[in-house]
């Protein structure tokens, strides 16, 4: 239950999410996050700090821990489930195969219009 307590607060899953790629700073990971606000970013990176689920480097950049890792693990039969659910709620979406102009690449998992980190855009 305190899992699900951790990972039900709005943006705790996001955090996790953006940083499975490794490492980033304050201002980039809130950007990833769609610019959540400096407060709540915050307050969800002490919660998950707290929890053992994601560090500071003496950069002061965040990543995952070894548990952190884990719970992306565990997250994958997840997002394999929400690929099925939105693929069932709209079986041919004109954009789910489509790359934008600019070269844009999205994550493999989820259909979360985000881009992946090191890509354009």
């Amino acid at each position: 239950m305190a899992a699900l307590d951790l990972f039900g607060r709005r943006w705790s899953l996001r955090i996790i999410w953006e940083l499975r790629g490794g490492p980033l700073g304050f201002r980039p990971l809130q950007k990833q996050c769609d610019d959540m606000s400096s407060s709540v970013m915050r307050q969800r990176l002490t919660e998950l700090l707290d929890a053992h689920v994601v560090h500071q480097l003496p950069d002061s950049r965040y990543e995952l821990t070894p548990l952190g890792r884990d719970a992306c693990l565990a997250l994958g039969p997840l997002v394999q489930w929400s690929e099925r659910w939105a693929a069932m709620l709209d079986p041919q979406p004109a954009h789910r195969n489509e790359r934008p102009a600019d070269g844009t690449s999205y994550p493999d998992a989820g259909d979360d219009r985000t881009p992946e980190r090191g890509s354009a855009g």
